[in-house]
């Protein structure tokens, strides 16, 4: 990612895992982290030390507005600058860009696995890069540029987890605590219709009760060890914690290979 990342000190942290979009976002203090005094790199922007810190509010909603800036870029394949995200997005609010644009970064990586990289340092242009191999079809249409778009990562995050299923009823469970009403409609349709995920029921369950699993175009993009290592790389954990999940993931590229 590129050099208007906070440093590596300030991320070292485990991010709980409260949703696509504001999982990342430290609030007053993750501002203060990404202050000129807080960071070596030359090539960083301007940032006035006597800028007062956003609203909390505020900030959501700017980072929201460039995560949508970046996705809709990503989607028609074009690069785009410090320049033009500061003029189309953050504007009045260019000493807190680099704020801004570190918890948009942590956003994009957490949510979508989708790293933004310096292409050209002079000019300070940037692509999105999928670090998962995922290429997310049904994210790439405008409406779906919103937090719910980065769903199915959680619910294959889920499922690598519980060991290749996950009950239906944890992953409502999940939608509910992140507040998204509309997630089981894009889970049940739009992601399963892609490819993304399966939803069957479970093998002589009475009554009926529902599970999620890998879809076929997941195991196409990406693999479970790849999702594995997304995780721990978010959460800064070791692999170790994760024994059983580590063993079956090898074992499947194993399979695979």
């Amino acid at each position: 990612m590129s050099e208007l990342r906070q440093p590596e000190a300030d991320l070292e942290a485990p991010v709980p895992a409260q949703g696509p979009v504001e999982a990342p976002l430290l609030g007053a203090a993750g501002e203060e982290a990404a202050s000129p005094s807080s960071s070596a790199s030359p090539g960083a922007p301007s940032f006035s030390a006597y800028a007062e810190p956003l609203p909390r509010e505020a900030l959501v909603v700017l980072m929201a507005d460039l995560v949508g800036f970046l996705l809709v870029k990503f989607r028609t394949g074009e690069p785009t600058s410090e320049a033009e995200m500061l003029s189309t997005v953050v504007r009045e609010h260019r000493d807190h860009f680099p704020v801004v644009y570190s918890h948009a970064c942590e956003c994009l990586l957490l949510a979508f696995g989708l790293d933004v990289e310096e292409v050209d340092p002079r000019e300070r242009t940037y692509v999105l890069v999928p670090t998962l191999g995922l290429t997310w079809d049904a994210v790439l249409s405008d409406w779906q540029c919103t937090p719910e778009a980065g769903l199915p990562l959680l619910v294959l995050t889920m499922v690598t987890l519980f060991g290749d299923r996950v009950p239906e009823e944890e992953v409502w469970g999940m939608l509910d605590t992140l507040g998204f009403c509309g997630g089981r409609e894009l889970l049940t349709e739009v992601w399963v219709q892609t490819g993304y995920l399966k939803y069957r029921q479970v093998p002589h369950s009475d009554p009926a009760r529902y599970e999620f699993l890998w879809g076929p175009r997941a195991y196409a993009e990406t693999s479970k060890w790849q999702v594995l290592q997304h995780l721990l790389r978010s959460n800064s954990m070791d692999p170790r914690f994760f024994p059983s999940v580590s063993a079956g993931s090898v074992s499947d590229e194993e399979e695979g290979a």
